[in-house]
């Protein structure tokens, strides 16, 4: 996860809030022959901002506006992206319809809140565009019957930095926002990624899925059970948005894939795994130690040591099975957060991605 700066952050701008105003100006400069610029929608919660366009091209029946995407000081993919729409007239009484242009993704799995074979704008930005399409249209006393047309150029290469292939959205980005706006690391997109994951996950009728802290250790359980794309979670630091989500969506079986460190959070009852909000407890992982009957020296060089790998290290020297004991401490924190109803194990994996701990049902 990127570092987030320190001082006030500048909020930013959803793809869907982009594609909204984009869809807004090329409506009225297709009824008009003018483009608005800026032009100026209304959010969800009904804020009024207003979008300076990038692109203004109007031909016969076809106009298409685009604006280049700012999202404040959140590291998001799509920043300083084009979000470009066109808009054609439709059939009389058709009212509006989606096409995912150049680097906008479709959909092919069941399970996300767009049918399989649309494209991938999702139910809010739908709905804002709708509406955009309804202002103009009363402005101006037209029908508002409009094809819209979404594209995003690099789309489909931006596209491979998130988990939209896994999720079954194919050819690009998703257009995506709730609110149209991205506050900065507030880590809403991974959340919303997770349970997506997890309702494509149930949608296929999988019966187990992993859930991994990072690259190495999603690997390792992948080949560890025979894991397809679609099983893995990319977890990252929200054990707890995983976890919640899960108890609420269950599946038969989950495993918890993690480094010592990080897992070592999450037995000690921190559902968020990230550095700015737990801290491994050497001492904790020094009590352990002792537990299993380490040597006073050894529990002394524990509890002044600087990480967990460090405690890991010491008590691979001694032989003690340290990694099984956070691993089932951690299993009991995942057991007791989903309250019944799900078989879990928790595997912990070293950088090289070799299992050096673990707890089953």
């Amino acid at each position: 996860m990127t570092r987030r700066p320190t001082g006030t952050l500048k909020r930013g701008w959803s793809t869907g809030a982009c594609a909204t105003a984009a869809t807004h100006a090329a409506y009225e400069a297709l009824l008009t022959g003018r483009f608005p610029d800026p032009v100026t929608i209304t959010l969800p919660r009904g804020e009024r901002p207003s979008f300076p366009l990038a692109v203004a091209e109007l031909a016969e029946g076809r106009a298409t506006a685009g604006i280049v995407k700012d999202a404040g000081d959140d590291p998001d993919v799509t920043h300083r992206a084009l979000v470009r729409v066109a808009v054609t007239f439709g059939p009389p009484g058709a009212g509006v319809s989606f096409r995912a242009g150049e680097g906008v993704g479709t959909v092919t799995r069941a399970g996300l809140a767009i049918p399989v074979g649309e494209p991938a704008i999702n139910p809010v930005p739908r709905s804002m565009m709708r509406g955009a399409i309804a202002e103009v249209a009363e402005a101006f006393g037209a029908g508002g019957d409009v094809e819209i047309t979404v594209a995003i150029p690099g789309g489909e290469e931006l596209a491979k930095k998130t988990t939209n292939a896994r999720l079954g959205i194919v050819g690009g980005l998703s257009i995506l926002g709730t609110t149209g706006i991205v506050i900065p690391y507030s880590c809403s997109s991974w959340i919303a990624s997770i349970h997506r994951g997890i309702d494509v996950a149930r949608a296929a009728g999988l019966t187990h899925v992993a859930g991994a802290t990072g690259r190495t250790s999603e690997q390792a359980v992948k080949k560890m059970y025979g894991l397809a794309d679609i099983a893995l979670i990319d977890m990252g630091d929200f054990a707890g948005g995983m976890l919640k989500y899960l108890r609420a969506h269950p599946l038969p079986r989950v495993t918890i894939a993690g480094g010592f460190g990080k897992l070592s959070k999450l037995a000690a009852g921190h559902l968020d795994l990230h550095s700015a909000r737990s801290r491994v407890d050497v001492a904790e992982l020094a009590e352990l130690a002792a537990a299993f009957g380490a040597p006073a020296e050894l529990t002394d060089a524990a509890r002044r040591a600087h990480s967990a790998s460090e405690v890991l290290a010491l008590a691979g020297d001694h032989g003690l099975p340290i990694a099984d004991q956070v691993a089932r401490r951690a299993r009991e924190v995942a057991l007791a957060t989903l309250a019944g109803g799900i078989a879990v194990d928790v595997a912990i994996f070293d950088r090289a991605g070799r299992l050096v701990g673990h707890a089953d049902p």
